[in-house]
């Protein structure tokens, strides 16, 4: 965990029940923000990092259902638990399936809140700042490799078959992944997802497979994992290549014999799942070094994809650039957005690291700290040079400024131009920055930026 405590949002229209989990979760180091409604809940969220949500699933007005539904829209990023009563269990899975992270069962246990709680916490803080992988649903490739994947994507949805998609980071592997659920007759069936990075090695096994009660300390009730609801839709194991070897004999199981136990269980489940899966480790050479089953890679690369990276498709960096222009844009106001003719030949001469992902991250940054119309070729060099964090170390004005100084002051001249255009929306002004919420409030804190 990370050195400040984690902060948690209760969302109760009974004060009991947020005075009980507040007391609960802070003797476990946890601070607690307690809102009675939707909307209180709302501006909460709004002004204040939170690292998850826990929930009632119903009260009067707004429901449990609507905050999960706006969060899923506003902070991703911020896992929501729901509350419910047993009678409403049924509920709770189905929202899981469309979005929340967990349920907890009323009347609750102790131990079954804080390691839920805990779990939800660490898989959030491990991608804070890593936004999902992205690329431009609905853009058409020019490039001709890319017209082999989507070639190759259309063939795979129309069948069950295991895929396994491979290449760099941030080169779009979930979006064609749920392009493959999406463009198949499992599109109704849920897609449930899990990384396997998110999460530490004793939690992934109960998250995938699920739990009984008794399993463990804080198992205080029977549990589906991921496998058990993602039944008839599409299960997507993301970085399989981090999967322990005790894991990769279970999975391997899965693949072969779609069978399954909860932890703590003996009863032996089915899984009607389709399993596609990703990674960008070079698992030929991991399977030499005895670190990754082959038994498991030939049951995972049934059909392999292959996604190229930015740097190899030249052709699709204008037309992502101006789609993200274009959508960037309409969402702060500024309609009919475009990106000058050098700028667009700046862009395809910059190497892409970081692939689509990086790509999306600095148009969205331009369209919210540039001005005018159109977006110039200067305003790319200045938001590239910010990126790499040696903005204008020439231009300083007093002579000898070390290096470490000089990237201060561009950090902070950053901030406040981001918080500044962003009308001091600091959700917004974290994504446009490319840095998580609470990674943003601690920098606000060292340059003491109220």
């Amino acid at each position: 965990m990370a050195d400040q405590n984690p902060c948690v949002l209760i969302v109760d229209d009974d004060p009991a029940v947020g005075l009980v989990l507040a007391a609960l979760l802070g003797q476990d180091g946890i601070n607690c923000l307690q809102a009675a409604s939707v909307p209180q809940a709302l501006a909460l969220l709004q002004a204040n990092p939170v690292d998850a949500v826990i929930t009632d699933l119903q009260m009067p007005g707004r429901s449990g259902i609507d905050l999960l539904q706006e969060s899923l829209k506003r902070w991703p990023d911020v896992p929501v638990i729901l509350l419910t009563a047993h009678g409403t269990v049924e509920v709770a899975v189905d929202a899981m399936k469309k979005g929340a992270a967990d349920f907890l069962l009323k009347p609750f246990d102790r131990e079954e809140i804080l390691f839920t709680v805990r779990k939800q916490i660490m898989a959030a803080r491990h991608e804070d700042g890593v936004p999902a992988e992205v690329a431009a649903p609905g853009v058409r490739s020019p490039s001709p490799s890319m017209a082999e994947v989507e070639e190759i994507i259309g063939r795979a949805a129309r069948t069950t078959t295991t895929v396994l998609l491979r290449g760099e980071s941030g080169t779009g592997k979930e979006i064609a992944a749920r392009r493959i659920h999406e463009l198949g007759p499992r599109k109704h069936a849920p897609f449930m997802k899990i990384l396997y990075t998110a999460l530490p090695d004793n939690l992934i096994e109960s998250e995938l497979f699920g739990y009984e009660k008794g399993a463990f300390t804080g198992a205080a009730s029977r549990k589906p994992g991921r496998v058990e609801l993602a039944a008839g839709g599409t299960l997507f194991l993301d970085e399989i290549g981090d999967v322990t070897p005790a894991l990769q004999v279970k999975l391997l199981r899965l693949l072969q014999d779609r069978e399954f136990e909860r932890l703590g269980g003996t009863e032996t489940l089915k899984s009607t799942a389709r399993i596609l899966a990703a990674t960008h480790q070079p698992l030929e050479d991991m399977i030499k070094q005895k670190t990754f089953r082959e038994d498991l890679f030939y049951r995972l690369s049934v059909l392999p994809i292959w996604i190229p990276p930015l740097r190899a498709r030249p052709e699709d960096i204008v037309a992502l650039a101006r789609t993200f222009a274009q959508q960037f844009g309409a969402a702060n106001g500024r309609d009919g957005l475009t990106i000058e003719r050098s700028g667009l030949a700046t862009l395809q001469a910059h190497p892409w690291p970081g692939n689509v992902r990086e790509l999306q991250n600095l148009v969205e940054r331009l369209v919210v700290l540039s001005d005018g119309d159109v977006l110039t070729a200067t305003d790319i060099e200045r938001e590239l040079a910010r990126t790499r964090g040696v903005e204008s170390v020439a231009s300083t004005d007093a002579p000898g400024t070390t290096l470490d100084a000089s990237r201060k002051e561009a950090e902070l001249r950053a901030l406040r131009t981001a918080l500044e255009r962003c009308g001091n929306n600091r959700s917004m002004a974290a994504r446009v920055l490319g840095i998580g919420r609470r990674t943003l409030y601690n920098r606000l804190r060292e340059f003491e930026i109220e």
